[in-house]
């Protein structure tokens, strides 16, 4: 309770400073937002970054009116770390949200110990929904949070209404009712999760407040595991696959792990497609209630798509290498389209380097409302790039020093305009690529240009050294030989 009450204590605080530094709702641009965020759909998944195999006829219909993002990153290779950030505007590290909720334990058979972090987000954050709803805002929120158990929940942190968020990131009971969500009660036999959750966020739009402005936050289960076949497209991927493939999966290996190297998923395509017909849905809703020209949308995944694990994953992200867990490309490069109303141009495209930091800056900037630096601080405004300037340079950090499912082991990377370096804690090397050049991630510099390494390698330990990350420390109870360990992750559920 004592820590409830200082987190709470906290946020009071910080969200007073916030309130007098801004306008008020008269003084703000009414502009609406609709924030898709998909779960595990990897760059690669979308028609618009170039799926032959997934139909998505929506989302590239909004991309087309909208911007595309070419180079969208998420802050972390897996969901609860992202979801921190976008919420925050502050790096998953700054939070203390590095790994997934609850995450794995530490276990023998691994030579280092990961660090433990929070099991939720903290409420002293200030997060977009609240920074909003101060000005007005009317916040719904719909789908996964994956960010903290009662009492840490989407309406504990912003949001006027919680449908289905809670403190699991797989759906519980699967994504056809009975399901066993605490927060989100199936009203028939049979009911179809996302459907569901796409029917409420159109009620919001709906029976909403029409006096006031809007956000409204749809964060998929889909495409999540289980990999449950969506009955209204699943013949027709069937089909599709059956046509198309004669041969067995392709595969590669990845460290220690296999990665699918085609998308050919029938069950996992009907999931992209039940996400996109969603999208549908409330693009056309926008329409009919005149809300198009005044609500701003943005689409994002939280990482990417599953594709490595000790098996062969049910996704594939190719070109780009591995998927969700890694920090090659595969695992954080994002499908990003942002269609914003009087400022994006339509089927227009970006290709400089962002993160999912950026969000909070630019909602705020788009709804006319003054930047708040040291809530996000670790977020840039993109509206330069919504207008059409691509120009200066970034620098991106990733630090993931936990053991992860997908066969990843604790390491970190940074991105410096065109080059990128991922060290390997596990492995003690570490490997450089160039972007620009090679963008699969096939060809390791790090031989080749070890003075670039190098400066790479000091640049990421600075960045650590500065943001006390959190670092893996070797295992004293090292023991390659013992058995399976099977206890329960490392964090309370």
């Amino acid at each position: 309770m004592k820590k409830t009450a200082l987190f709470s204590s906290l946020r009071l605080c910080a969200l007073s400073i916030f309130i007098t530094a801004v306008p008020t709702l008269i003084d703000a641009k009414q502009t609406n937002f609709l924030f898709f965020l998909v779960d595990d759909m990897g760059w690669a998944d979308i028609g618009a970054n170039g799926s032959k195999f997934h139909e998505t006829p929506n989302i590239d219909r909004l991309a087309k009116s909208g911007m595309r993002f070419t180079q969208g990153y998420a802050a972390g290779s897996v969901c609860s770390p992202t979801r921190a950030s976008i919420m925050t505007g502050r790096h998953p590290v700054r939070v203390d949200i590095t790994d997934w909720i609850p995450g794995q334990s530490n276990r023998k058979t691994n030579p280092l110990l990961h660090p433990d972090d929070l099991s939720h987000l903290p409420l002293a954050e200030v997060t977009i929904a609240e920074a909003l709803k101060e000005h007005g805002y009317q916040t719904f929120f719909a789908g996964k949070w994956h960010l903290g158990n009662k009492g840490q929940w989407p309406t504990d942190q912003g949001f006027d209404i919680n449908i289905g968020g809670h403190h699991r990131g797989s759906p519980p009971g699967g994504y056809y009712s009975p399901w066993s969500n605490p927060a989100l009660k199936a009203k028939q036999p049979g009911e179809y999760l996302t459907e569901r959750l796409t029917d409420e966020s159109v009620k919001f739009l709906e029976e909403r407040d029409k006096t006031s402005p809007f956000l409204l936050y749809l964060s998929y289960y889909n495409i999540h595991t289980p990999i449950q076949a969506y009955k209204k497209h699943i013949d027709h991927y069937k089909a599709k696959a059956a046509k198309a493939f004669q041969d067995v999966t392709p595969t590669e290996p990845e460290h220690d792990g296999i990665n699918r190297t085609r998308q050919d998923n029938p069950a996992l395509a009907s999931m992209v497609a039940a996400v996109d017909d969603s999208v549908g849905v409330l693009l056309d809703k926008l329409t009919e209630l005149k809300l198009d020209k005044n609500t701003v949308v943005i689409f994002f995944s939280d990482n990417g798509g599953l594709s490595t694990l000790g098996r062969p994953g049910p996704g594939c992200n190719l070109p780009l290498r591995a998927g969700k867990g890694w920090l090659y490309e595969g695992g954080v490069r994002e499908p990003t389209i942002i269609r914003a109303p009087d400022v994006t141009q339509p089927n227009s495209v970006s290709h400089k380097p962002m993160v999912s930091m950026d969000f909070f800056p630019t909602m705020l900037d788009l709804a006319g409302l003054p930047l708040q630096p040291k809530l996000h601080v670790d977020g840039q405004s993109l509206l330069p790039h919504l207008k059409g300037d691509d120009s200066g340079q970034r620098t991106f950090y990733w630090h993931y020093p936990h053991y992860h499912g997908s066969t990843w082991k604790p390491g970190a990377s940074i991105r410096d305009g065109d080059w990128k370096l991922i060290e390997f804690y596990h492995y003690k090397n570490f490997e450089l690529y160039n972007l620009a050049d090679d963008p699969g991630e096939r060809q390791n510099l790090a031989k080749a240009k070890p003075t670039k390494a190098k400066l790479m390698r000091a640049k990421l330990l600075a960045w650590q050294k500065q943001m006390q990350a959190k670092m893996p420390v070797p295992n004293p109870d090292y023991d390659p030989n013992a058995k399976p360990d099977k206890r329960k992750p490392k964090k309370n559920q």
